[in-house]
């Protein structure tokens, strides 16, 4: 390791490269040039991605990824979609781009140690995925003191070491249940981008100009709800088994629609009754109400019985 003095203190500054200059990448790449440490390579190959190496780790010069891991002496960080992730390390492995003493990083929620099997005993893998969204803007930096890291390392000392660098907090997640805490994450981020869009949508359908305006509040107090109380914070016509309204409902929603809010209304009817929001008995008619939509909508028709 090179042993550079650090600006804040902390331990020596790491020569670092980044394959990969999408919206994690990049932001990562500053991230770490803000912590102190030399981000001197970037493998950055659409014009996006090289707009955005330039705009956030402008000292880092931008070379194919071979050139990148051999540039990059104490720390490489390969920030792919997942499902390219094992074919670029074992890319990289294969060109000998990788050598013992350097330790690379990835940023996926879904791999753990094991895309870094078959290499030299030498070079040392961790997986450090952020559990945050990124747009791959200055302003993502904002976002990153605080967030939890789901880490697997073998060397815990230096995946806490670089997690505080970043201003994050570890989370230790076993190789085995990274699939299950990516799906996790997933769920509840991505698919609420899709909800809250829905929604919006439908909004505009019924005449709301200012669907935001309308959604901003309402959607701000029912996650922090959900987030301190969790199934207590449940509202709304499925948690009171009001059949006939999610009936209407069903009526006049988008086609598209459709199949999602069936699902969800299931769901949550299943959550209210563990959970003791809904009587089983009051559950009954709506759930008879959900089982013929979902029928309907599996025969192609768009009848809700009355």
């Amino acid at each position: 390791m090179n042993a550079l003095p650090h600006a804040s203190g902390r331990a020596a500054s790491l020569v670092t490269g980044v394959v990969g200059a999408g919206r994690v990448g990049a932001v990562l790449g500053a991230a770490l040039s803000a912590a102190g440490h030399r981000v001197v390579a970037v493998a950055a190959v659409s014009a996006a991605s090289r707009d955005r190496a330039a705009r956030l780790i402008p000292d880092a010069v931008v070379r194919p990824a071979d050139e990148v891991a051999r540039a990059a002496d104490d720390l490489l960080v390969v920030a792919v979609p997942d499902d390219a992730l094992p074919g670029v390390i074992a890319g990289l492995a294969t060109t000998g781009a990788l050598r013992a003493g350097q330790r690379v990083v990835h940023t996926s929620g879904a791999h753990g140690l094991h895309v870094f099997a078959g290499l030299d005993d030498g070079i040392h893998g961790l997986a450090l995925h952020p559990a945050m969204t990124f747009a791959g803007v200055p302003e993502d930096l904002r976002r990153l003191p605080g967030i939890a890291w789901g880490v697997t390392a073998d060397d815990r000392a230096f995946a806490t070491r670089i997690v505080a660098d970043l201003g994050g907090v570890v989370e230790w997640v076993a190789p085995e249940h990274r699939p299950l805490y990516h799906a996790a994450l997933a769920h509840g981020a991505n698919h609420l981008v899709t909800l809250v869009n829905e929604a919006a949508d439908t909004l505009r359908s019924a005449g709301v100009a200012d669907a935001s305006r309308v959604l901003t509040p309402l959607l701000q107090a029912a996650l922090d709800n959900a987030l301190r109380c969790g199934d207590g914070a449940l509202t709304g016509p499925v948690s009171r088994g009001d059949a006939g309204t999610v009936r209407h409902h069903l009526r006049r929603l988008p086609p598209e629609v459709v199949p999602a809010y069936l699902a969800l209304a299931r769901r949550t009817a299943d959550r209210a009754v563990a959970a003791g929001r809904l009587r089983p008995a009051d559950a009954a008619p709506l759930l008879d109400v959900l089982a013929d939509a979902a029928a309907e909508n599996l025969a192609g028709g768009r009848r809700v019985a009355s």
